[in-house]
């Protein structure tokens, strides 16, 4: 590994982009998905003003930010009274109304990320004559940027780290550790050595047993074949399903150990998922999942999406930027933003068969080899990492069924689901919410 050139702090895209988290009122370090997601809500009105006054942006991608503008340089928060002048006033309160200023922030800063990245990628490709691109870092979670960089086709191959944040960079320090300084040989491994990122915890049958019979929740177990014909008739009758096998995921990403999953084809069913089980805003948009060989099929996608780090368009899908708020047509629409794009996870037999048999008998059953996978957790808390934490997270919202390895338990049969289902007041207190 060779250090080519480097840009320091305080000067940051990361940074940068998350001022305007913190700026449209959310929270630094999590709230990042939700500027992202917002912003094909908005116009990129103040794109000219942060490139005039905010980010002086070199031609090869170098850039430095105007820290007159900036405060977390030499405190704790992001930005100060001179941002909120350029901008028409002060931040966005926490759980306050979003308005059209925000979705315009969103979509502006969104639209220079991806140019500053355009042309440090650029740059790259012209001064080294690579043809594969590894990215990194905070940033490298911006799946919409990430698109952008694959389609604008100066590499052949582009392959993002899934724990592309402070996580994967504790992985990096532990392999520069042993391949530099321990000297151990580096051995290409195909695809990639992560193993489709299933390297967290993993939980015997006999340690869910024991969870269910601690909770005394009567279960059923099945084996594979009948676990996901039963699983994807659920589905299809429109229940959402918790869904947790084998090692939990490394990285924010649910990849189909610790997710839940729902059907794509109503659009109902965003909205149902956002605020019933979630409670999340209800303009976050969802990822679908698919068997990899069939992605195509779906989505204007050039290569495999694993890791769920790539936004592309979806096939047969009409966006009507005219209208307030945005509306779309797709075939898919509860995974479909309102720019008719889709972050997609592409599904490897090798590396999740369950989930793979899954989506397969779900197509067999509805035609649509197509899910919805978001992570299992509500909003503000961690992904689910234990069988206990998967129960405690079922009884708290208003999922269907869970499944537990081979285990399944449907909300209809517990006597008392209905008492332990959190009220609308218990989930604003738990999360801050209005």
């Amino acid at each position: 590994l060779r250090l080519e050139s480097e840009i320091r702090f305080p000067h940051s895209l990361g940074l940068l982009y998350s001022s305007f988290t913190y700026f449209c009122g959310f929270r630094v370090n999590s709230g990042e998905y939700k500027l992202m997601g917002l912003a094909p809500y908005g116009e990129p009105k103040y794109a000219a003003t942060i490139r005039n006054e905010l980010l002086d942006l070199k031609p090869d991608g170098s850039f430095r930010l105007n820290m007159d503008y900036f405060t977390y340089a030499a405190g704790l928060r992001m930005t100060g009274r001179r941002l909120a002048r350029l901008f028409g006033g002060p931040r966005r309160e926490p759980e306050g109304a979003l308005t059209r200023r925000e979705m315009d922030l969103a979509r502006s800063v969104q639209v220079v990320l991806e140019e500053a990245l355009l042309r440090l990628v650029g740059h790259v490709q012209r001064s080294t004559g690579e043809n594969a691109l590894c990215l990194a870092g905070g940033v490298a979670l911006n799946c919409v940027a990430n698109g952008r960089i694959l389609s604008a086709g100066g590499f052949d191959k582009v392959w993002i780290q899934p724990a592309a944040g402070d996580a994967g960079g504790a992985l990096g320090a532990a392999y520069m550790a042993w391949h530099k300084y321990l000297e151990a040989p580096r051995e290409a491994v195909k695809p990639d050595a992560m193993q489709g990122a299933y390297l967290g915890p993993e939980y015997s049958e006999a340690e869910i047993r024991a969870a269910l019979e601690d909770e005394s929740v009567p279960y059923e177990e099945l084996d594979a074949d009948r676990l996901c014909r039963r699983v994807s008739g659920l589905l299809a009758d429109q229940k959402v399903v918790g869904w947790f096998q084998g090692r939990m995921e490394y990285g924010p990403r649910a990849l189909g150990a610790r997710s839940i999953l729902a059907d794509p084809r109503g659009r109902h069913m965003q909205r149902r998922v956002n605020l019933k089980i979630k409670y999340r805003e209800s303009f976050r948009p969802f990822a679908p999942c698919i068997p990899s060989e069939q992605a195509r099929d779906y989505f204007a996608l050039p290569t495999d999406s694993p890791y769920m780090l790539l936004v592309a368009p979806v096939l047969g899908a009409v966006a009507d930027r005219s209208a307030w708020g945005r509306s779309v047509e797709s075939p898919v629409p509860a995974v479909t933003h309102v720019d008719g794009s889709a972050r997609i996870q592409t599904v490897d037999r090798r590396t999740n068969p369950l989930l793979w048999q899954l989506l397969r008998s779900f197509e067999e059953r509805t035609g649509c080899p197509v899910l919805v996978n978001t992570s299992f957790n509500v909003r503000g808390e961690p992904i689910v990492c234990t069988p206990a934490d998967a129960l405690a997270c079922f009884f708290a919202t208003h999922m269907d069924a869970l499944v537990l390895g081979s285990c399944i338990v449907l909300k209809s049969g517990l006597p008392d689901a209905e008492r332990r289902i959190l009220s609308a007041e218990q989930v604003a207190a738990r999360h801050g919410l209005d």
